[in-house]
């Protein structure tokens, strides 16, 4: 079977709805054990509860031993770490010009400086095995701008370049590290993105046709926790529906429907 992951742990961040929970699934369905750490516990346990191999956990915050500590106990509890998945993310949006300290503090911390302090913790374990996946939710907001999100553009930035860079540092371990870039996703239900009318209206503007699934990024996220993805390492995938391929955005968005 391709993409069998039996005997591998993993742990996804951010793993209680959306495309967290997507991944986990897919991932469970492809014989991991996996813990679905989230921030509202509820969530990852609701999803646990129907999936044998899937465990949830808190997902403690941010700060550099709340995540280690995040690591080593999944580690601990199952004897091995091999795919780390670190896909909780997001900000508070703001234009440049009312962007305030706290603001700027969270888009680091939850989407650039924690993909790094998992990534270090991670990496102890899965060099016992020579063996393992570091991958992170990155965004297309890395390569193309969107009002109010210039914070967020540059820690996801960040995290293509922390990619990059630590998958050079470990080439030789065993151990590759790579990203998916969502578009837009549809997550109905959640903030103004979630109503039917916004999503009808994005979903237009997409060269595709319709907005994302979650399944759309869990599965790219399979193919890099897999055996078959041993020589990709430094990477992202862009999953967006052909929405960053127009030269200068909605106007020939448009263009390109009509023709």
């Amino acid at each position: 079977m391709a993409f069998d992951l039996t005997g591998k742990v993993a742990l996804v961040t951010g793993g209680g709805r959306g495309i967290g929970a997507a991944i986990v699934t897919r991932l469970a369905e492809a014989g991991a054990t996996v813990v679905a750490a989230n921030r509202t516990l509820e969530h990852a346990e609701a999803l646990a509860a129907a999936m044998p191999d899937v465990s949830a956990a808190q997902f403690p915050g941010t700060d550099r031993a709340s995540l280690r500590a995040l690591v080593d106990g999944v580690a601990e509890r199952h004897g091995r770490l091999d795919i780390l998945i670190h896909n909780a993310g997001g900000c508070p949006w703001a234009d440049i010009e009312d962007l305030t300290e706290d603001q700027l503090e969270a888009a680091l911390d939850i989407n650039l400086k924690a993909s790094i302090w998992l990534a270090q913790a991670a990496i102890v374990h899965m060099k016992r095995n020579n063996w393992g996946r570091i991958l992170v939710t990155s965004s297309v907001s890395a390569r193309v701008a969107m009002g109010g999100g210039a914070h967020y553009s540059a820690a996801k930035a960040g995290v293509n370049a922390f990619i990059r860079g630590a998958a050079l540092e470990l080439a030789r371990t065993g151990i590759t590290v790579n990203g998916v870039e969502p578009g837009f996703i549809a997550k109905p239900g959640r903030g103004k993105m979630g109503t039917p009318e916004m999503m009808a209206t994005l979903g237009a503007e997409i060269p595709m046709g319709r907005m994302g699934e979650p399944d759309d990024i869990a599965y790219a996220m399979l193919y890099l926790a897999s055996e078959e993805s041993r020589y990709m390492t430094g990477q992202t995938i862009v999953v967006d529906g052909g929405s960053t391929l127009p030269e200068t955005g909605y106007a020939v968005h448009s263009l390109w429907g009509q023709s």
